[in-house]
């Protein structure tokens, strides 16, 4: 249990729960056939057989609560691009190569200068992760849908599928304790964790008066605190791709979002996460100004670390520099441990699932 992320308005047990309930019902469809699916429940994507080689990888995001803040900034530009990342980012964590993203957009009331604004960071993130988005859904739901300010509301998430062979599908099982762990820098808060992140910010606490979205608070360098949530999450399709075509093993890929460490724990096995890369200060504010400790912090966000790739150790410089190549300050932060279904954080004294 998160309790800053709980008061706010997330029960992550109760997340959990809601989606095992929804798996059970689900994992019992019939189909008349043999299943086409390849990979277990709970991975980064799922991957359907269409050959004997190929495998069609599949995932579905959204951008969540970010588009709350970009409704009340105005500020439209970059959401596209957060949409792509958040799905293109899971295709690569099993060796996949995007090709494809719709898009399903849930609006308010439509305004087609508001829909171009927000198409142009689809395109964007698209153009990076070199995915087309040959269609997509627009929805008119003015019953369902509840601006920030009122009438520009609207939701914005996507599908998008990635080509695999089946033999090269990646999926944690070759990771051995000893393998290095190399992290890849976050952009910030990506997209995930917004909404303990704007209670934390942008809500009166005891003390603490509210800042503004226009406010520039020491931490942040000179920014806005607009400037660092609307930051766009980074898209790391190209640099994967360029270290799967290595001659450098590739034995686990992870997607830091939405759970922070333990989605690590998603490839199997255990980790110690022994030199972090550095917090990213917008994670210092949320902490100081919500009163979120520690462990909480590294539970919910990615702290400054966006991707990890897990490589052989002999072979750990190597994939570093490529890695670095595309994103500056990727390096070795941990190594991969016999502590079956645990992460640690030796210098926090922390370790996940939190006890």
């Amino acid at each position: 249990m998160s309790d800053a992320y709980s008061a706010a308005g997330v029960d992550t047990d109760q997340a959990d729960a809601g989606v095992d309930a929804l798996v059970g019902v689900l994992r019992t469809i019939e189909l008349g056939r043999p299943s086409r699916s390849v990979l277990r429940s709970g991975h980064y994507a799922s991957v359907l057989r269409v050959t004997d080689e190929l495998g069609i990888a599949i995932s579905t995001d959204g951008v969540g609560s970010k588009l709350v803040v970009a409704e009340e900034a105005d500020r439209l530009e970059t959401v596209g691009i957060d949409c792509v990342a958040m799905n293109v980012n899971d295709i690569i964590c099993v060796g996949a190569e995007p090709i494809a993203l719709v898009d399903y957009l849930a609006v308010e009331q439509v305004d087609a200068g508001r829909l171009a604004r927000i198409a142009q960071g689809l395109k964007v993130g698209a153009q990076e992760a070199g995915c087309e988005v040959p269609g997509g859904e627009l929805a008119v739901l003015p019953e369902l849908i509840r601006g920030h300010p009122s009438p520009g509301g609207f939701d914005l998430c996507a599908t998008c599928i990635g080509t695999v062979g089946l033999d090269t599908i990646i999926t944690g099982e070759r990771i051995a304790p000893g393998d290095a762990l190399i992290g890849v820098p976050s952009s910030g808060l990506h997209s995930n964790g917004y909404t303990l992140a704007r209670r934390a910010l942008l809500e009166d606490a005891p003390g603490l008066p509210a800042l503004g979205l226009d406010d520039r608070p020491a931490e942040l360098g000179g920014a806005s605190v607009a400037d660092v949530l609307l930051e766009p999450t980074v898209i790391y399709v190209r640099a994967v791709l360029e270290l799967l075509a290595s001659d450098v093993p590739v034995h686990g890929l992870a997607h830091i979002t939405g759970g922070g460490l333990t989605n690590l724990l998603r490839l199997g096995g255990g980790y110690a996460i022994e030199d972090p890369l550095p917090v990213t200060p917008v994670f210092d504010l949320v902490a100081r100004l919500g009163d979120v400790e520690d462990a909480e912090m590294w539970e919910v966000f990615n702290m400054g670390c966006g991707l990890v790739a897990v490589v052989p150790e002999d072979r750990a410089d190597d994939a570093a520099a490529i890695l670095a190549a595309a994103h500056p300050g990727a390096r070795r932060i941990g190594t991969a441990t016999d502590r079956t279904g645990r992460v640690d954080v030796p210098e926090l004294g922390l370790s996940y699932p939190l006890r």
